[in-house]
């Protein structure tokens, strides 16, 4: 990673007194049921560089992925809306949305952005939003929209891993961070961001978090599906699971279960490699007597360089 290469990156380096102001493009709320997962990358050579200088963002990467935490939220509906004012230029729907894989390539045809939007905005500005749900698009070719206005749902169309909507910020065809437009080396200051609001700038924390009676399937936790309300008394194991993004080597996650009878497990798990997306679990095997009824609470702590990044609790109920 080398931050000082962070301000020739981008094409586009001066934010132009006609750039629109960007108001959130979908509905959700930030850090609690939506997150940035990736930021436009700002190195310009084989390394990848998000604009506070971490690592949210892979090679070439040229917008902003705000993702759900699960497939289950995608399904239930989550709107994608205009960032500001301005007439569709091209669109796409009826790709099928699936977890991409390597086997995909060919299908895709370098459809990698999947149903989308296209929206001139004048003067060379253009927003493209990727990754749409099929059959949710809610616009037409040529249509002037506002800021706002809907213009699908987020899906897990295209090239992607995870449901979310990729949105790519364009002036004169280049690439401009809407974070960071005047293509700046100050880790993590937006200076003149394109967003209407302040959406600050953060460099991973937790997705979700819960119990179950075995070691979870990460697909299942990805899908939202993962977490149980009770246990029985007498299940083979009680396992507190976190789902994260961002993970660094060295970051440390502190889990703390209390149960009926307290201190049920305190333990520390290290990060041994930086993952955009990963799961950590702990929890006891049951040994001879049924499990002690009654609520088990957990709150799993996420530290990086000894201060703690974020945290999260779940709890779950044992009956027989």
């Amino acid at each position: 990673m080398k931050p000082l290469a962070l301000a020739i990156a981008l094409g586009a380096t001066t934010a132009a007194a006609d750039a629109p102001r960007l108001s959130f493009p979908l509905d959700c709320d930030l850090g609690e049921t939506c997150f940035v997962q990736n930021y436009v990358d700002r190195d310009p050579g084989p390394d990848h560089a998000d604009f506070g200088c971490g690592a949210l963002s892979y090679d070439g990467h040229k917008g902003t992925d705000f993702a759900l935490p699960s497939i289950a939220a995608m399904q239930a509906g989550v709107d994608v809306r205009a960032a500001a004012p301005g007439r569709v230029r091209g669109l796409r729907d009826g790709m099928a949305d699936a977890v991409f894989a390597e086997d995909m390539v060919d299908a895709l045809d370098g459809r990698d952005c999947g149903n989308g939007v296209v929206i001139d905005h004048g003067q060379g500005w253009q927003t493209q939003y990727c990754h749409l749900k099929q059959g949710s698009l809610a616009v037409d070719q040529g249509q002037t929209v506002a800021a706002g206005d809907v213009l699908g749902q987020v899906g897990l169309s295209g090239r992607t891993q995870f449901p979310h909507l990729h949105v790519s910020v364009r002036k004169d065809g280049e690439t401009v961070d809407p974070f960071q437009p005047d293509g700046g080396a100050t880790c993590g200051d937006a200076g003149n961001a394109l967003w209407a609001d302040d959406i600050a700038y953060v460099s991973g924390g937790m997705i979700a978090a819960g119990f179950s009676s075995t070691l979870p399937d990460y697909a299942d936790i990805k899908a939202g599906t993962a977490g149980a309300v009770q246990i029985g008394a007498t299940a083979e194991a009680l396992v507190m699971w976190v789902y994260l993004f961002g993970g660094r080597a060295g970051d440390r996650i502190a889990f703390d279960i209390d149960g009926p009878r307290r201190d049920f497990l305190v333990q520390e798990t290290e990060l041994t490699k930086t993952q955009a997306q990963l799961f950590r679990a702990v929890g006891r095997k049951r040994k001879t007597a049924p499990w002690a009824d009654g609520v088990y609470s957990g709150t799993a702590t996420l530290i990086r360089d000894g201060a703690e990044i974020d945290r999260i609790s779940a709890q779950v109920s044992v009956a027989p």
